[in-house]
C-alpha cells in the first residue's frame, strides 16, 4: 500500500489528516491572527464595537478602511482578516436580515443572521475547488438583550458577552476577563475597549485607525462615533 504525502492533507480542504485536523481550516485561522484587532462588548443596554484599522501607508485614506460594518438598523459586525472574505458574508447577512424582515414582518434575531453566517462558513470547510473564509467575524446586536456571537472560519459559533479577534486577541481577551463587569454602561465598555487597544497596538491610536460603534437597546440603532467622540475616548485634546 502506497503511503500519503503530507502535503495531501495540507492542500485539500475536503481531506482529514491522520490525527484529524483539516490544516485548511487552521490556515484561515492563521490569516485572522494577522488581522488587526476588533473587540465587541455587551453592555446592561447597548452593544459596543471597537476596532483598530492598520494604516500602513500616508497615502491611504482611512475613511476607505472599514472595520465595522451594518447589517440591520440594530446588527452590526467586526472583522479581522481578509477584509475581502467579510465583505461578501456581510452582504449575505444584509440579505437575509432583509428576508427575514420582508417574510415575517419582524427584524431578525442576532442568532439568526450569526447562524446564518456561520453555516456558510461551514459549507466552504466541505467541498474541493474552494477555500475557507479566511476572517473571523463578532456579530452584534440588540434584540430582546444585547448578544454578540463569534464566527470562526470552520463555521463554529460562540457567544460572549465580551470577545476580541485578530492579532493581539490573547493579551485583550485576558484584559476582558480581568475588567469586564456585567452590568457596565455604555461609556464604561468603550473606555475598556480602548485601553485594551492602547495596551496591545505598538501604534499611537487616532481617529484615523480607530472605529469605535454602539448599538444601544432603547433606540436598536446602530451608531458610528465621529471623529471628535473618538477622540474624546482616546484622551486626545482637539
Amino acid at each position: 500500500m502506497y503511503g500519503v504525502s503530507p502535503q495531501a492533507y495540507d492542500r485539500a480542504i475536503t481531506v482529514f489528516s491522520p490525527d484529524g485536523r483539516l490544516f485548511q481550516v487552521e490556515y484561515a485561522k492563521e490569516a485572522v491572527k494577522r488581522g488587526a484587532t476588533a473587540i465587541g462588548i455587551c453592555t446592561k443596554d447597548s452593544v459596543v464595537f471597537v476596532a483598530f484599522k492598520s494604516i500602513h501607508s500616508k497615502l491611504i485614506v482611512p475613511e476607505s478602511l472599514k472595520k465595522i460594518f451594518e447589517i440591520d438598523d440594530h446588527i452590526a459586525v467586526t472583522a479581522s482578516g481578509l477584509i475581502a472574505d467579510a465583505r461578501r458574508l456581510v452582504e449575505t447577512a444584509r440579505v437575509d436580515a432583509q428576508r427575514h424582515k420582508i417574510t415575517y414582518n419582524e427584524n431578525a434575531g442576532v442568532e439568526t443572521i450569526a447562524r446564518s453566517v456561520c453555516d456558510l462558513m461551514q459549507v466552504y470547510t466541505q467541498y474541493g475547488g474552494i477555500r475557507p473564509f479566511g476572517v473571523s467575524l463578532l456579530i452584534g446586536g440588540v434584540d430582546d438583550e444585547p448578544r454578540i456571537f463569534e464566527a470562526e472560519p470552520s463555521g463554529a459559533m460562540t457567544a460572549y458577552v465580551a470577545d476580541s479577534i485578530g492579532a493581539s486577541k490573547k493579551e485583550v481577551d485576558e484584559i476582558l476577563e480581568k475588567r469586564y463587569k456585567e452590568h457596565m454602561d455604555t461609556d464604561a465598555a468603550i473606555k475598556l475597549g480602548v485601553d485594551s487597544l492602547k495596551r496591545t497596538q505598538e501604534e499611537a491610536l487616532h481617529p484615523g485607525n480607530v472605529e469605535i460603534s454602539v448599538i444601544e437597546e432603547g433606540t436598536k440603532k446602530n451608531k458610528s462615533l465621529d471623529d471628535r467622540e473618538i477622540m474624546r475616548y482616546l484622551g486626545i485634546k482637539e
